[in-house]
């Protein structure tokens, strides 16, 4: 793995938590679109980890599981969430 990609990497991971950070300054209570919006960014740093840090970005259908996985663990959250809205 180049030391481009590890470098990208981690000035995309630094970016997702800088508008983490400024999203939770500007909006504390912003209530479920700051939630999802958390959750998205979160699924995002997930999958540069996942996909450069953990070098699965050449092993496509492991990674593909891993998405899954990310995809389906963030859906539950966002509903889990969402339950008590609906009610």
């Amino acid at each position: 793995m180049s030391n481009a990609v590890l470098t990208r990497a981690f000035a995309l991971l630094i970016a997702f938590s800088i508008a983490t950070t400024f999203l939770a300054g500007a909006m504390p209570d912003a209530g479920p679109v700051f939630v999802l919006t958390v959750l998205v960014l979160s699924g995002l740093k997930s999958f540069v980890i996942l996909s450069d840090y953990l070098g699965l970005r050449v092993a496509r259908p492991i990674r593909g599981g891993f998405t899954a996985f990310l995809v389906g663990f963030l859906g539950l959250a966002a509903f889990i969430y969402a339950v008590p809205f609906a009610m």
